[in-house]
């Protein structure tokens, strides 16, 4: 072929494949385009600072959970922030959370590593912060089914009635201790008396022992120094009775625990069985002394739903006995005001920080392994498009347009508890003390503020809700004396 034909044909060829190629072009560009629509990454919020991003923001005493909502206002209730080299989501709103916690329920089931963690919870031996993986899963099964199952918490039912009647039984006799002449009424501090008592009730469950309310003995003032220790110096008390033949097995958690924990690996038994006690000890009496404080708190700032509470009490127990467990089932308006309590204060509005161990889609975004999860629960409860007057203390809501919507972590509105893999396992037991402290002190006293002034609802900036002020009241018993009666 000469010179003249061989640039007839290469010219041929490029004149019809050029438009192809331009077409081919258009195609790539089109993909490419399309791939990047489909993954586009979780808007940021403003105000970063070079290298710490926007912890500067998350500091004073605004609460962090309240910070975090005001910046939801403005980015929308699906965000990132960055906290110094590390990148977090925060969601806020129904779908984005329940697509979290069950479409990526795997994804998000671990915990970040942090520093704290592994110093305080005996290397991420401790429950909660655990990373996802065989030892969560192993001791997952063995708190849910052996220490906090309907079942056991069924068989240690006489602990928390006793040990709530011992401690009301208590604020009755420093109540006739302090009175003053004339008076009938005595100022208390609530937020300590509700410490005392779920510490106690957890203390009794876990190694059968209890710090006397008001106590200033020697031995209430050593346990709660040790308090520290103490499934360290219990751990070896339950050990001696067991090896002496006295312990039956069964009266406590401690002796579950100790009949069933061997060593895992790198994991000491000695150091599960420390890590176990300490998370049941610390979550129970925090979450719960911290709800029961608001609880009072509300009612006593809503005289009207207080009333309410007081007839159905009245109605369904009466003034000759003390409320039991029993009872529960038919205070139906207690249990109300208890769900609108979690609702409006959460005693973890944020929940627990999960860590994403993939690349997953949130929302329709791109989420990169290694990216934490907060779950901001108080903006959740508090979201317009699902409660009316979302702001206002209304237990009727759950009688009502809300009757259907419990706390166990199936209906994403409402979820103090957290849901999915991750989620607190136990509700049950929080609930069954809630419920029945709250109906045995409004049933048994009358409860005032000093002068009828109303409560002060102020956070404190802490990762619980906790109230910042102390609650004092005055009490004044409503039953015969007969009812109160100790021996």
């Amino acid at each position: 072929m000469d010179i003249f034909h061989l640039l007839s044909a290469t010219s041929t060829v490029i004149v019809f494949s050029f438009p192809l190629f331009l077409l081919s072009l258009g195609w790539i560009s089109k993909v490419v385009s399309r791939n990047t629509k489909r993954k586009p990454k979780p808007p940021e919020a403003s105000g970063a600072w070079p290298v710490i991003g926007h912890l500067h923001l998350l500091g004073g005493c605004q609460p962090i959970h309240i910070t975090l909502a005001n910046m939801a206002d403005k980015n929308g209730p699906i965000f990132t922030i960055k906290l110094g080299v590390r990148r977090a989501l925060v969601v806020s709103n129904t779908e984005t959370i329940k697509e979290c916690l069950t479409t990526n329920d795997k994804a998000f089931a671990t915990r970040p590593n942090l520093t704290a963690s592994v110093l305080i919870c005996y290397n991420n031996t401790m429950l909660g912060f655990a990373p996802h993986g065989p030892h969560w899963r192993r001791m997952r099964k063995f708190v849910s089914l052996e220490l906090l199952s309907n079942c056991r918490l069924d068989k240690l039912k006489y602990v928390r009635e006793s040990e709530i009647k011992l401690s009301v039984q208590e604020l009755y006799q420093h109540r006739n201790k302090s009175k003053t002449i004339g008076s009938d009424k005595v100022l208390v501090e609530m937020k300590r008396w509700f410490w005392d008592l779920t510490l106690n009730v957890i203390l009794r469950m876990t190694i059968g022992k209890r710090i006397p309310s008001f106590g200033n003995d020697e031995e209430s003032q050593v346990l709660k120094t040790a308090l520290k220790n103490f499934t360290v110096l219990s751990g070896k008390f339950h050990k001696r009775r067991k090896s002496s033949g006295q312990c039956k097995g069964g009266e406590d958690f401690m002796d579950v625990i100790l009949s069933n924990l061997k060593d895992e690996g790198d994991h000491h038994a000695d150091t599960i069985n420390k890590a176990t006690c300490l998370a049941l000890v610390l979550a129970a009496e925090d979450t719960t002394a911290v709800t029961l404080t608001w609880v009072l708190s509300l009612l006593l700032n809503n005289r009207h739903t207080l009333n309410k509470v007081v007839n159905e009490l009245d109605i369904h127990i009466g003034n000759n006995r003390l409320v039991e467990e029993s009872d529960m089932k038919n205070l139906v308006y207690l249990q109300a005001v208890i769900k609108e309590t979690m609702r409006l204060y959460p005693a973890a509005p944020l929940s627990l920080i999960h860590a994403a161990t993939e690349d997953c889609r949130v929302s329709g975004y791109q989420v990169a392994a290694g990216t934490w999860l907060i779950t901001n629960l108080y903006k959740l409860h508090r979201d317009p498009g699902i409660w009316s007057d979302p702001e206002e203390f209304r237990p009727e809501r759950f009688m009502t347009t809300h009757k259907h919507v419990d706390v166990k972590g199936q209906n994403f509105e409402l979820i103090p508890f957290s849901s999915g893999r991750r989620m607190c396992p136990g509700v049950s037991f929080a609930l069954q003390v809630l419920h029945l402290t709250v109906a045995n002190l409004l049933h048994q006293f009358d409860f005032a503020t000093p002068l009828d002034e109303a409560v002060a609802m102020r956070q404190g900036p802490a990762l619980t809700i906790f109230k910042a002020t102390p609650l004092e009241v005055h009490i004044t018993p409503r039953l015969p004396a007969s009812v109160y009666d100790t021996s």
